[in-house]
């Protein structure tokens, strides 16, 4: 008779698949580019004192601008799953619902007002954007009696993310910053360095520890909440601390590269179709594949064109755009 294997262990099969596609897609990304580099000189750059013009690339250049991209891949991803598990709307992705879009308002203010401060102020008022950003489209959402449907969220998402692009737009002309507000919210990678990785990234390994460790508690809430208060739970203090996750991730991803929208929208519908509804198996491999993505795009971007770029939030939107009018096209039936 044969062992049926548990659900468990199949996620490890599949989280090792994932892993080694992450791998792979990662030694592409370093190889492929404007500049000549071979495996070999990406051994000797990470993982010995040798220096010549294509290892200080590797070092200074490419390895911190893939990192990046693998961080924020992740960040967006654990946070589109987590929106779309509290909100239980399969269009639910920070750069639809206005958090990105107040990221970016912020940050625009910040460079206008305070020229002076550094990437952890920026950061702080990324963070602080995208929760007026998410703040506004949810209390539009929640103003008449049943407001939170997928498609009434997306519309007010849409509209207030209009309004605070044009609120960035207008202070950039009006204190003539255009320049350096466009190098924020154009969505590249480009010029990332190891000091901007310092400050951002543990705030995005924090977002995502705390979400894997409330994972079970997501699962409940993303099924019923009924359920989750007959089981104890206390959604309120759960729901408002992933929502300070889902603002760090966002405005951490905003902070690092600018605006970037569905990466986190397209990776959980992913994810889930192949482990199921349970998040403690979809924000892990949502992470890993989101960061496999995110180098994708960006090896493409700086591939296609080369020795010119590609904006990545450009590929990001070719590949997330058809998904998204599937997605709708469906009518979220999967999430009823």
């Amino acid at each position: 008779m044969t062992q049926k294997i548990q659900p468990s262990t199949l996620f490890v099969y599949k989280l090792i698949a994932a892993i080694v596609l992450f791998i792979g897609m990662f030694i592409v990304a370093m190889v492929f580019g404007a500049a000549n580099i071979s495996v070999k000189d990406i051994w000797f750059a990470l993982f010995s004192n040798a220096s010549d013009d294509n290892i200080s690339i590797i070092r200074e250049i490419r390895l911190p601008r893939e990192i990046a991209a693998i961080f924020v891949g992740a960040a967006l991803a654990v946070s589109g799953a987590i929106m779309q598990g509290l909100t239980r709307n399969p269009l639910a992705d920070p750069g639809l619902l206005g958090l990105t879009a107040g990221a970016n308002a912020a940050l625009a203010v910040m460079i206008a007002f305070i020229p002076a401060a550094n990437y952890f102020g920026i950061m702080l008022s990324c963070f602080l954007g995208a929760a007026a950003g998410a703040a506004l489209v949810f209390g539009i959402g929640a103003v008449k009696k049943g407001g939170f449907s997928p498609l009434r969220i997306v519309l007010a998402g849409a509209a207030i993310s209009a309004f605070l692009y044009a609120i960035a737009e207008g202070i950039s002309i009006y204190f003539k910053i255009s320049k350096d507000v466009s190098m924020w919210t154009a969505g590249g990678l480009i010029g990332t360095t190891w000091g901007q990785l310092q400050v951002i990234v543990p705030f995005i390994i924090l977002g995502i520890l705390i979400s894997l460790f409330l994972s079970r508690q997501l699962t409940v809430l993303s099924l019923s909440e009924e359920v989750a208060v007959g089981l104890g739970q206390r959604i309120n203090q759960i729901k408002a601390i992933l929502f300070v996750v889902i603002i760090m991730l966002a405005g951490a991803s905003v902070a690092l590269i600018g605006n970037m929208a569905f990466i986190g929208l397209i990776i959980p519908h992913l994810v889930r179709a192949v482990v199921g509804t349970d998040y403690r198996f979809i924000l892990p491999l949502s992470a890993i594949v989101g960061a496999t993505l995110m180098l994708l795009a960006d090896t493409l971007g700086r591939t296609i064109n080369s020795p010119f770029e590609t904006p990545v939030v450009a590929i990001a939107a070719m590949m997330g755009l058809p998904f998204f009018v599937w997605i709708v096209r469906k009518g979220g039936h999967a999430w009823s």
